[in-house]
C-alpha cells in the first residue's frame, strides 16, 4: 500500500495556528489539511506539538484514484460500450 508522509503539512499548520494565537484542535488541523487523516493521528500530532512543540511522523495510505482519474476511466468504458453496441447493431442489421 502507497502512504503519503504529511508531517511536514501537520507541522506547518500547527505552526501558523500557533503564529495566529490560535489553540491546535482536531477541528482547527483537519480543515486545513489537503489529504483525509485519522482522528486518533492527529490527536497525537497535536498531544506531541503541545508538549515538545515537534510533530512524529505521520503518514496516511495514498489516494490512489482521483476523481478525475475514475471519470477519464468511466469515459473509456462508455466509448467502448458504443461501439460494441454499433458493432451488435450492424451485425443485426446484416441479417435482416
Amino acid at each position: 500500500m502507497l502512504t503519503q508522509n504529511i508531517t511536514d503539512e501537520l507541522t506547518t499548520i500547527l505552526s501558523s495556528l500557533a503564529q495566529e494565537g490560535k489553540e491546535p484542535t482536531v477541528a482547527l488541523v483537519k480543515a486545513r489539511l489537503s489529504t483525509s487523516v485519522p482522528i486518533p493521528a492527529l490527536i497525537t500530532a497535536i498531544k506531541s506539538w503541545k508538549a515538545s512543540n515537534r510533530v512524529p511522523k505521520v503518514e496516511v495510505a495514498k489516494a490512489t484514484v482521483t476523481d478525475q482519474d475514475k471519470l477519464t476511466q468511466l469515459e473509456q468504458q462508455v466509448s467502448m460500450l458504443l461501439k460494441r453496441v454499433e458493432v451488435l447493431e450492424d451485425k443485426l442489421n446484416e441479417k435482416s
